[in-house]
């Protein structure tokens, strides 16, 4: 049995007498969680991937996942939950953002970086402050997806409910925002708002995504399998269709690969997102 699965089991038979096959014909109770969690990040992160294709904010995510570590920072400082201050942290920096976006005279791009380097430096210096602070960094960088629990679920499938309903309500307010922001106010829609919730969702989802694939890939499970259907698709909706189909394929075999060949979980899910986006790179339009 691999090491990467010794620490995810307590079994008082040793690991390394259940052969692989047998792990996947009958898998134990935390490989479920595992890969029901995964499946519900890629649906998540489909339709909230594409958008963020479409409006280039791939530098969004990223700040986003940079403010996840001010929040463990925050969270061992003030002795509090960490996944509630990182989804405390994660919110607010996504409103902050949305605001200065809307009313600040500086380029994204800028406004973005200085807000993700700042919070990655102000979140290490807090760490740094917490000598006796008993904390996995790599696995809130890297993800650790087989350390997923049944709350873990719950949170995730109520997450997925809320993105659900809200893409039913808001699928095409949110696209003639994107497509023309000014035309789609003049229709009525409340581009502000839609757009707000938007970026909550998405914050919300990364903070929760973090402990499953971690802070510095979080933002890959997001862009690459929507770049990949972009490919294939010519609507959006097939677009969101072939994003889901590529996340789930990368989340169920990059965990199947991270069991057999040893590696981390979370990196082997976004190595096998890239694969499919490499093969992707040759298909026609």
């Amino acid at each position: 049995m691999k090491k990467w699965l010794f620490m995810n089991i307590a079994m008082t038979i040793p690991p390394a007498s259940i052969p692989m096959i047998e792990l996947l014909l009958d898998p134990p109770l935390f490989l479920i969680y595992a890969l029901l969690g995964g499946l519900l990040i890629a649906i998540i992160a489909a339709p909230l991937g594409v958008f963020m294709v479409w409006q280039r904010q791939s530098y969004f995510g990223a700040a986003l996942a940079h403010s996840a570590l001010l929040g463990l920072g925050l969270g061992l400082l003030l002795s509090i939950n960490l996944s509630f201050s990182v989804i405390l942290v994660s919110l607010s920096i996504a409103v902050v953002v949305h605001l200065l976006k809307a009313y600040s005279k500086l380029s994204s791009d800028t406004l973005l970086g200085i807000l993700a380097h700042s919070s990655l430096a102000f979140g290490l210096i807090l760490l740094s402050l917490q000598p006796q602070a008993q904390l996995n960094l790599m696995a809130f960088l890297f993800g650790d997806i087989l350390s997923i629990d049944q709350l873990d679920l719950i949170f995730i499938g109520l997450l997925a409910l809320g993105v659900a309903w809200f893409f039913k309500r808001h699928w095409q307010d949110l696209l003639n925002t994107t497509l023309n922001a000014e035309l789609a106010q003049i229709e009525g829609i409340q581009t502000q708002k839609v757009q707000l919730y938007y970026v909550l969702l998405l914050a919300l989802m990364i903070a929760m995504a973090m402990k499953m694939v971690g802070a510095l890939l979080i933002t890959s499970l997001l862009i690459i399998p929507a770049a990949t259907a972009r490919k294939y698709a010519t609507s959006p909706e097939q677009m969101l269709g072939f994003s889901l189909i590529f996340g789930a394929l990368s989340v169920i075999l990059g965990v199947v690969t991270s069991l057999f060949w040893d590696i981390p979980t979370g990196a082997s899910i976004v190595a096998v997102a890239t694969v499919f986006f490499m093969i992707s790179l040759i298909h026609r339009r």
